[in-house]
C-alpha cells in the first residue's frame, strides 16, 4: 500500500502543468519560448500572471496535498512516509517522464511538501524569498535563497535528521537547476 502510494506521488508530481496550461489554454510549448523552462515563473513571463499564478498554485499542490494525504493514511507509520511522499513528489516534478525527464526546477513543489512537514520552516523560507525578490527582482536568486535558508531554519528548529538532508540535497539540486539563471545574472541579462 505505501509502495503504491509512493509510485502515484512521484506520478502526481510528474504532472508538467506549466507544459499543459501552456498547450492547451494557449496552444503554444512552453519549453520552446522565454527561458524553455516548463515552470510557473517562465508561465507567468511569457503567458501573464494568471496563467502562471495557476501554474504556481498546481505545481505547490503537487506537493502539498501527497504530504498531507499521506499524514491521514499513514497515521501510525513514521515521519518518513511523508518525508519520502513529499521528496518524490519533487523528484517527479523536476524529471518528469511525460517531457523526456526535463521538467521544473522544483521550487513551488518544494514549498508545498515542506509546508506540509514544517509550515514554519516553510514560511521562513517563504518570506527570505519574497524579501530577496522584492530587493533584487530576481526570482531565481529568490529561489536559491530560499532553498539556502530552509536547510539552516531545520537545523535551528533541531528537526529529525532525515528531514534536514533532504533539505540539503533539494537546496543543492534547485541550485543546481538554476545555474543557467546563474551565469545570466554572472552576465548581466537575466530577466
Amino acid at each position: 500500500m505505501i509502495s503504491l502510494f509512493f509510485i502515484l506521488s512521484f506520478l502526481i508530481g510528474s504532472i508538467p502543468m506549466a507544459y499543459l496550461i501552456s498547450k492547451i489554454f494557449y496552444g503554444i510549448d512552453i519549453r520552446e519560448h522565454g527561458s524553455g523552462n516548463p515552470g510557473a515563473t517562465n508561465v507567468w513571463r511569457v503567458l501573464g500572471k494568471i496563467p502562471g499564478s495557476i501554474t504556481f498554485l498546481f505545481d505547490f499542490s503537487k506537493g502539498f496535498f501527497p504530504v498531507l494525504i499521506s499524514k491521514k493514511i499513514f497515521p501510525d507509520a513514521s515521519l518518513y512516509v511523508p518525508m519520502i511522499t513529499g521528496f518524490l513528489a519533487i523528484t517527479g516534478h523536476i524529471w518528469t517522464p511525460f517531457l523526456r525527464f526535463r521538467g521544473g526546477k522544483g521550487v513551488a513543489t518544494s514549498f508545498g511538501v515542506f509546508l506540509g512537514l514544517n509550515p514554519i520552516a516553510a514560511l521562513i523560507a517563504l518570506t527570505v524569498f519574497v524579501i530577496t525578490l522584492s530587493v533584487t527582482k530576481l526570482v531565481a536568486i529568490g529561489s536559491i535563497f530560499a532553498a539556502i535558508t530552509l536547510p539552516i531554519v531545520l537545523f535551528i528548529l533541531k528537526e529529525q535528521s532525515i528531514l534536514k538532508y533532504i533539505s540539503i540535497v533539494l537546496a543543492i539540486i534547485i541550485i543546481w537547476r538554476h545555474k543557467s539563471n546563474i551565469k545570466k545574472i554572472l552576465k548581466g541579462t537575466e530577466n
